[in-house]
């Protein structure tokens, strides 16, 4: 009995064709997959049964069968929830997509329609017929032209593909729907409002200024003076306005052979036309931009704006006016100096409160200034009153002089009477004895003897030396003033 002994079995013999046997093979499988797993047989002979021809001796096999009934099951779900959903809607919606079971293994019933089995597809627009070029189809009562219902609804579908790409058309284009021209028309009017709305909302974004900020373009110019050095840094805004917003900043070194302040204005006008609509009669009359006027279009006016202003700066410092002193100017941007001390603004001449002593000294001041401006400097304030005059160092400072024009201007004397009479009416309110009434005030700054005994009369007159004015320039084509009368002012070309 030696262990490592052949063993005492006797071998079972067989011939060829049992061993080539395809019965032999499944007895003996099953004899290996009883004697393996023994509760498989037991599970075999279970109710997932369903049919003699099927085989459930495996494993494998029966797994199959549960997941079929599952996804029979799940299949059996979709179809519920579709007929919740749908009801009794002409437009229905379809879970194909998510059923587990193909289509030709489901047991769904007759009266269930499956669009996939069916030849026509409600969702897939039909074929174009092309119309021809006689106009029409067919004779008789069979004859269809090109403004058939049909016909045009399934063109007006197709037309719907040239909307705007932002408009939303839905998956209207690949069914096929049949507009009317009404619902058509009503669409393409309103995809073309939404297109021009977009456009404008995209340009006002782009190219204008908002209120306490600056559009991009402007933000690079601040940029590039902050990198090159001309500025050391911008603290932020201290005013805003109709036209401009006026930031603060901290001057760096010298720029173009200029030295810059220890602090700075920048004055950034606004690239909105809505503000300048009315204001062009201060540009477009101008002798000096009258020319270029109307050459260039409404956003380049903006710029030329900014520089008369710039140009207007240069005459008062010239003649010895308190006024901001230019640093620089770039397109939209002046760069001025700061009046005021520590980022805190001068006081307006409305918000500031002085003694009788201060407002006395700041008339005569005014009304001195008035004189150099009108006579050295050849301008007109032409938006003069409190609210554009300064207290600051003891002593008044103009500021905003972008829409001061020369005396020549068409409406220059009228700008100069209505300048009078705020500064009038302001200190006369104020309580200063020796103020002047506004006609006094105005012969008085001009040189002009109007001896007109009311504000009516007093106009017409001014209206009259402004229209000899102007049909003396218009004649001889010279800017020379035909109403001063210490001689003509100076002419400044730029």
């Amino acid at each position: 009995q030696c262990p490592w002994g052949a063993p005492n079995t006797p071998a079972i013999s067989c011939s060829l064709a049992d061993v080539m046997s395809e019965q032999l093979a499944k007895e003996l499988q099953l004899e290996e997959e009883s004697a393996a797993f023994p509760e498989v047989a037991a599970v075999a002979e279970g109710p997932f049964i369903t049919g003699e021809n099927i085989d459930t001796s495996s494993d494998l096999m029966l797994a199959q069968m549960l997941q079929m009934e599952f996804d029979r099951e799940y299949d059996a779900q979709l179809r519920r929830e579709e007929r919740k959903i749908n009801g009794d809607s002409k437009v229905s919606i379809s879970f194909e997509n998510y059923r587990k079971v193909h289509p030709y293994d489901s047991d769904s019933s007759e009266d269930e329609v499956d669009w996939q089995d069916t030849r026509h597809d409600p969702y897939r627009a039909d074929k174009p017929t092309t119309t021809p070029r006689k106009g029409f189809i067919g004779k008789g009562k069979d004859i269809t032209t090109k403004h058939d219902e049909v016909v045009c609804g399934r063109k007006n579908t197709a037309r719907m593909e040239n909307f705007a790409p932002e408009f939303q058309v839905g998956d209207g284009i690949g069914m096929d729907l049949k507009l009317s021209n009404q619902v058509f028309n009503a669409l393409k009017q309103h995809a073309y409002s939404e297109e021009r709305r977009s456009a404008r909302l995209h340009e006002k974004k782009e190219h204008s200024t908002a209120e306490k900020a600056v559009d991009p373009k402007t933000r690079l110019l601040l940029y590039k003076m902050v990198n090159g050095g001309m500025l050391e840094t911008i603290t932020g805004c201290i005013s805003t306005g109709k036209e401009s917003v006026v930031f603060h900043a901290y001057g760096g070194s010298t720029a173009e052979g200029k030295v810059v302040p220890a602090e700075c204005a920048i004055k950034v006008f606004k690239t909105t036309l809505n503000e300048f609509k009315n204001r062009d009669k201060y540009i477009k009359d101008d002798y000096r931009f009258k020319d270029r006027f109307s050459k260039l279009n409404p956003r380049k006016v903006i710029r030329m704006w900014a520089e008369k202003e710039m140009h207007n700066l240069t005459r008062m410092q010239n003649a010895g006016i308190p006024c901001p002193q230019v640093v620089i100017l770039k397109k939209h941007v002046l760069v001025m100096s700061f009046i005021g001390q520590d980022q805190v603004p001068a006081p307006k001449l409305k918000d500031v409160t002085l003694s009788s002593e201060d407002m006395t000294k700041a008339y005569h001041q005014i009304l001195h200034m008035m004189q150099q401006l009108y006579k050295e400097c050849n301008l007109v304030h032409a938006d003069l009153s409190e609210y554009n005059m300064l207290w600051h160092g003891g002593k008044v400072w103009l500021i905003d002089v972008s829409q001061s024009v020369e005396p020549t201007h068409p409406h220059g004397l009228e700008f100069l009477f209505r300048d009078c009479k705020n500064v009038s009416q302001f200190f006369q309110k104020a309580g200063v004895a020796e103020a002047l009434n506004e006609r006094e005030l105005f012969n008085a700054v001009s040189g002009l003897h109007i001896t007109a005994d009311n504000e009516v009369d007093f106009q017409a007159e001014i209206e009259a030396l402004e229209k000899m004015n102007e049909d003396h320039v218009q004649n001889h084509g010279k800017k020379q003033s035909m109403f001063s009368s210490d001689g003509d002012p100076p002419i400044y070309d730029e």
